[in-house]
């Protein structure tokens, strides 16, 4: 047997990196930065709260939707060309988002980003795996993921930045001057590359966007409708019939849009299932807190977005850790090890109690940053390494989607398991209002029952960081089932597919 064709890596593949980096910022940030905007939407804009949720649910349920329909897309015409699209769309949303006269065109720009969204989060991924070499890769995902860390941390802190200053619409133009960035360092450092030419798969497209379209909305719905209230089971029924057609055509269509071989393979499998358990539990987990950081601790937009970014600085030293320890023991051990302090992190913030202040909760973030950050590099290298590189498109998609639906999942699940607790919790004279949320409490203007309501609620948080700590320690021990004891040969992992520099790979 031939020796494995030696990977020449992109000679600018770090300024390359850069730009991907850029790239996953702006989109991360987007998300989390209109939550601090919600309040200036409801003062300003002539919209309801169902308005408001629509608003931030259209960008998830596009967004989640066509992902792999966009992943595959990337594939077959150039991912470089895919988020060049993905940009314009995110771009050109953003600006008319931010003039929006009414909730009716804000909700259609807001889907408008959401395909923006779709095309440029695979590309990222399925570049980087086209211009590092295997042993760089883990440091160059390493990177990523604690950019995407900073995204979530930084989106609170800009947008109180901005809505301290101007008006709502800011939280969206911000977006324009990076977009126009990032496309002109696409264009000027990023090679094209794609994977081999095939026939569209138009139903493959149609089914898994209906389905994952289907699968979002459902899950957006159980809180407020009911798990079994008949949106939410209609939503399970479409997900359940598109997504299984689509399985059933993707086996027997000759040039599918998805290989499902690449499910079978443990690496694959494992590592998407990984990151989909942490951005479930990080989603849930955060989305309480910073209820509790403004609705129990009194702090503003802004002073809250900076008590998270301990999260942030602490991934960011342990992605180097991550990076460098992976080089040395291989990626199930730091990978386990990272999802092992990941529960720690949020066994630590489950301790807080009711009267507790921001110190009860800093040494928690912290740990809980220092164990994604070291274990963000094996998760995605491993994942990466895992796919044939003419399939990086699609696949880092079907990882995108467990993201999507992890996020979806975590606010979604852990947020009822919260207001469960938070609920119990309330004295048995509350009123209804009082136990439906925190904020419906404080509304109502009766201290005792307001601190009362404080109180239940960080109850809530303790149970609900307690079940992600739970989650993830479940998913670092599954971690030493799933995953090889040593790092294997990159090459061994692609096959013959890894092999083939054909000129189709990269221009």
């Amino acid at each position: 047997m031939s020796p494995p064709e030696t990977f020449t890596p992109h000679p600018r593949r770090w300024q390359i990196l850069g730009v991907l980096c850029l790239s996953l910022f702006v989109v991360v940030v987007d998300n989390t930065i209109l939550n601090v905007a919600i309040p200036s939407l409801l003062a300003d804009l002539p919209a309801t709260t169902s308005d408001v949720q629509w608003v931030i649910d259209a960008y998830s349920l596009v967004f989640a939707g066509l992902l792999l329909t966009a992943g595959s897309l990337g594939d077959r015409f150039g991912r470089r060309r895919a988020m060049l699209i993905g940009f314009a769309l995110f771009g050109g949303g953003s600006l008319l988002a931010a003039f929006a006269g009414g909730p009716g065109m804000l909700v259609a720009m807001r889907a408008l980003m959401g395909v923006g969204g779709a095309f440029l989060m695979p590309g990222t991924l399925s570049i980087m795996a086209q211009v590092f070499a295997p042993d760089e890769r883990a440091k160059a995902f390493g990177i990523w993921g604690a950019t995407s860390m900073v995204g979530v941390a930084a989106g609170p802190t800009l947008g109180g930045l901005l809505l301290e200053r101007f008006w709502w619409g800011s939280v969206f133009l911000v977006n324009v001057p990076v977009a126009v960035v990032a496309v002109i360092g696409l264009l000027v450092l990023v090679p094209e590359s794609r994977g081999p030419r095939r026939r569209p798969d138009v139903l493959g497209a149609l089914l898994s966007t209906l389905g994952m379209s289907a699968l979002v909305w459902a899950v957006i719905s159980g809180p407020e409708h009911g798990w079994t209230g008949t949106r939410t089971a209609g939503g399970l029924v479409v997900a359940v019939l598109a997504l299984g057609g689509f399985v059933a055509w993707q086996a027997r269509n000759p040039e599918p849009m998805l290989d499902l071989r690449l499910l079978r393979r443990r690496e694959f499998s494992g590592a998407a299932l990984m990151i989909a358990v942490f951005s479930f539990s990080i989603a849930g987990t955060l989305f309480a807190l910073t209820q509790f950081l403004q609705l129990v601790l009194g702090y503003g937009p802004l002073k809250a977005g900076l008590a998270l970014l301990p999260v942030a600085i602490a991934a960011g030293a342990g992605n180097g850790l991550g990076a460098s320890l992976d080089a040395r023991l291989g990626s199930r051990t730091v990978l386990t090890s990272g999802f092992f302090a990941i529960a720690i992190g949020f066994g630590l913030v489950g301790l807080v109690a009711p009267g507790d202040g921001y110190a009860a909760i800093v040494a928690g973030l912290t740990v809980l940053g220092l164990g994604a950050g070291m274990g963000s590099p094996p998760a995605y290298s491993t994942l990466m390494a895992a796919l044939p590189r003419e399939e990086a498109g699609v696949g880092s998609a079907v990882n995108d989607s467990g993201q999507e639906i992890g996020n979806a999942l975590g606010v979604a699940v852990l947020g009822s398991v919260i207001s469960a607790a938070y609920a119990r919790e309330l004295p048995g004279d509350a009123p209804a209002a009082a136990r439906h949320s925190l904020g419906e409490a404080l509304g109502l203007g009766d201290s005792a029952l307001a601190d009362a309501a404080r109180d239940a609620f960080v109850h809530g948080l303790s149970v609900g960081a307690f079940s992600a700590a739970a989650l993830t320690l479940a998913a670092a021990l599954l971690s030493l089932v799933l995953f090889r004891a040593r790092r294997d040969d990159p090459a061994k992992i692609h096959g013959p597919s890894e092999r083939k520099r054909s000129a189709a790979a990269t221009e």
